[in-house]
């Protein structure tokens, strides 16, 4: 499964809980026409998040090839991450912060089929607040496939980028990379039309981005702009094009 994913980056996770649920058969197969490959589900619970979205059934009800990327947001997942991946998701994110031993769970979850295709696993990731020590991931890099860091307080979309998960992006690359491990690494919180080039630049395989596509408006057009603008922000981060310090936002 990570080498599924691996060979989709660096790509857009497009968050799906901030489109149109009335038209959701729609809004999947305009990503499935623009070429996106992940779709990004915020689940959160109101306790450990101020908000409350969506939970398996939800996720069940998503019937599209693209791959599922949840989010799990929750209070002690231990006991519901099981669910999650009967539903379909491909790709499961805990937050330590959230967990008692998070490290137990990741031992749980490397266990747990995968509904859509068995032979290929769950990619199991962690979710660092913004306010989090990156320390809290020494003792769990070697039971995850992918690091995803917040760039934005989770609970409700709008927020601006925090220019400080540049920094946190650079020393997680450096982790990764003591690690010997192919680790995928996402950007999650506070992308825009705005400053997607210069956080593709940063070399972050995966970027989730929810309200700067489906803003109600113009979901295709957005889309194929983000799309593409990963794109070129990588080839500019292997050409050497460093990325300014500062970051977008809007």
């Amino acid at each position: 499964m990570v080498k599924l994913l691996r060979d989709s980056c660096p790509t857009v996770s497009v968050g799906i809980v901030t489109a149109n649920l009335l038209s959701l058969g729609s809004e999947l197969a305009l990503l499935e026409r623009v070429g996106a490959k992940l779709i990004h589900i915020d689940v959160m619970d109101g306790c450990f998040c101020p908000m409350m979205t969506v939970g398996p059934p939800f996720i069940k009800a998503l019937k599209t090839p693209l791959l599922k990327d949840v989010h799990l947001m929750i209070d002690e997942p231990l006991e519901k991450v099981a669910e999650y991946a009967a539903v379909g998701a491909d790709i499961i994110s805990i937050h330590p912060e959230a967990c008692s031993q998070p490290h137990r769970v990741l031992q749980h979850m490397r266990n747990l089929p995968n509904a859509n295709d068995p032979a290929r696993g769950i990619v199991r990731g962690v979710a660092l607040n913004p306010s989090s020590p990156l320390e809290v991931l020494e003792p769990l890099i070697e039971e995850v496939e992918m690091i995803s860091i917040l760039a934005v307080n989770p609970g409700w979309g709008g927020q601006k980028f925090f220019p400080s998960a540049f920094q946190r992006l650079e020393r997680t690359q450096q982790m990764i990379a003591d690690s010997g491990r192919d680790i995928i690494l996402c950007i999650d919180g506070g992308i825009t039309k705005a400053n997607i080039a210069e956080i593709a630049r940063t070399g972050a395989d995966l970027i989730v981005a929810g309200s700067a596509v489906f803003d109600g408006k113009t979901a295709e057009e957005n889309a194929r702009f983000m799309l593409e603008a990963v794109r070129t922000g990588a080839r500019s981060q292997k050409s050497g094009v460093r990325m300014g310090s500062q970051g977008g936002g809007e």
